[in-house]
């Protein structure tokens, strides 16, 4: 646990939802998720939208607390710490990157005064010229330079690319040890957006930062992280390291989702075909959550969740692995990838 960084145990999320006048039922956001982040670690969390991506970013951020299971930081057990001192002091070890970075700042304040509010809320012993001080070299370390061009100017005067930088010094104000990126490219331009993942990279071995790292992007999460949690429906569904899941993806779930990436230089493309039905998410679900559009499912899958199976430092829920071993490849047609 000394070099667990994050780590989610059985965890749950579950929204109540009202149907009809009198009617409720839980949306099942997150069912069942565990997975541990190594101290200085990059994972990515893929998956297509819906699948409980950002409900886990949230509740690491403490947004949402969990209805079931436990969210471990840097060892100590946070569930359920919800007093002001206690979400203070937890506000220092974990940040966040939104994905939207014009909406995540307020247009009425300067590029200064919204980085210079956070060292001021969370360092109230420092001076004013220390604050700015402060700033200044934030401002510096995420290439906003000289500083002096950029404090004195309005969200709508800026990029989105330096807007995105502001919410990195902005989050960078209170010296995290984890950050918390949601698709923090997708609403830049691709170039914009890969200065911007190399600033993340550049910063991650500068201070030793781990990342949550969320994407529905698999080219970024492959350039990004050296580990890959696959979701589907609010479970995980594949989780090991990032280029072995990539080039030999062992859930049928995760081939779709390289299926359906662009490959401009491949010809041909992989043999799968799934239906458009998703699972309700609000039923007590006692079945594989991709057995409606998995074309490998059998009665058993309709009928039985299954368990994580684990093979070498790869996890995987699909009965197709519930008897295989370490050294055993795909049983799902992946051939194109190789």
């Amino acid at each position: 646990m000394e070099n667990v960084a994050v780590k989610f145990d059985h965890v749950k999320k579950y929204f109540v939802k009202r149907q009809g006048l009198f009617g409720k039922a839980s949306l099942k956001a997150v069912d069942d998720v565990s997975f541990e982040i190594r101290k200085g670690e990059i994972l990515a969390v893929v998956g297509e939208s819906g699948c409980g991506k950002s409900t886990m970013a949230k509740m690491l951020c403490k947004v949402y607390e969990p209805t079931e299971g436990s969210i471990s930081v840097n060892g100590m057990d946070v569930t359920g710490h919800t007093g002001k001192k206690d979400v203070s002091r937890f506000r220092k070890e974990v940040q966040m990157i939104f994905q939207d970075p014009f909406g995540s700042l307020n247009p009425a304040h300067k590029a200064g005064r919204i980085v210079g509010r956070a060292v001021e809320l969370h360092y109230p012993e420092l001076s004013t010229a220390q604050v700015r001080e402060r700033v200044v070299e934030l401002f510096e370390t995420v290439g906003l330079t000289p500083a002096a061009d950029f404090m004195e100017k309005h969200p709508n005067q800026l990029s989105g690319g330096q807007r995105q930088r502001i919410v990195i010094a902005r989050a960078l104000a209170v010296k995290p040890s984890i950050l918390v990126a949601d698709e923090p490219t997708s609403m830049l331009d691709v170039s914009i957006g890969i200065d911007i993942m190399n600033l993340m990279l550049d910063l991650q071995k500068k201070e030793g930062l781990t990342y949550l790292y969320i994407t529905h992007n698999l080219a970024s999460a492959r350039y990004m992280a050296n580990r890959m949690v696959v979701m589907y429906a609010g479970n995980c569904v594949e989780q090991g390291g990032t280029d072995d899941i990539i080039q030999s993806p062992l859930h049928p779930y995760t081939v779709l989702l390289l299926s359906s990436t662009p490959e401009p230089f491949r010809e041909e493309k992989l043999e799968i075909h799934a239906s458009e039905d998703l699972p309700d998410l609000t039923g007590d679900m006692k079945q594989c959550p991709f057995a409606s559009r998995c074309p490998r499912a059998t009665d058993r899958c309709r009928k039985e969740k299954p368990e994580n199976y684990v093979i070498g430092d790869r996890q995987v829920k699909c009965f197709l692995y519930e008897h295989a071993k370490e050294g055993d490849g795909p049983l799902v047609d992946v051939s194109i990838y190789r």
